[in-house]
């Protein structure tokens, strides 16, 4: 039981391991919120829900992030979270939109599962390149 507690303190603190677990258990809450927004709203048509739900994802994303990731409440205000981490959102889909479709260019008989692979390293990328700037710049 003293293992699970020392995990705990380690988790709970502000060391940068621990805030990269915590941005990624904040990733998979937010990206739960935007399968279910986006199932909810499939019936308005899939580009409506694919807006509506990462809007609504990234506004919770964000919310999280600064109260439980990098623990900036008391440093940064709710609409600087949201203005920052949204524009942040919104350069990483376009990076990530554009690297997939240099990857299609480049690369248009890449089978499904090096696409998925691909898919998945950019993604990452984007991710690990969010997850520097809001702690470095934003939070």
């Amino acid at each position: 039981m003293e293992w699970l507690d020392r995990v705990s303190r380690v988790l709970r603190g502000d060391h940068v391991v621990a805030q990269l677990i915590r941005f990624a258990l904040v990733g998979g809450v937010s990206n739960i919120a935007y399968v279910l927004l986006f199932l909810a709203m499939n019936g308005c048509g899939p580009l409506v829900a694919n807006v509506a739900g990462s809007m609504v994802s990234t506004v919770i994303a964000n919310e999280l992030h600064r109260r439980l990731t990098f623990h900036a409440t008391g440093r940064v205000g709710w609409f600087t979270a949201q203005w920052e981490g949204g524009g942040l959102a919104l350069i990483g889909l376009l990076l990530s939109t554009a690297a997939l479709a240099g990857i299609e260019f480049w690369a248009p008989g890449l089978g499904e599962v090096a696409q998925s692979g691909a898919v998945v390293v950019v993604m990452a990328a984007v991710g690990g390149m969010r997850f520097l700037v809001l702690r470095g710049f934003v939070f």
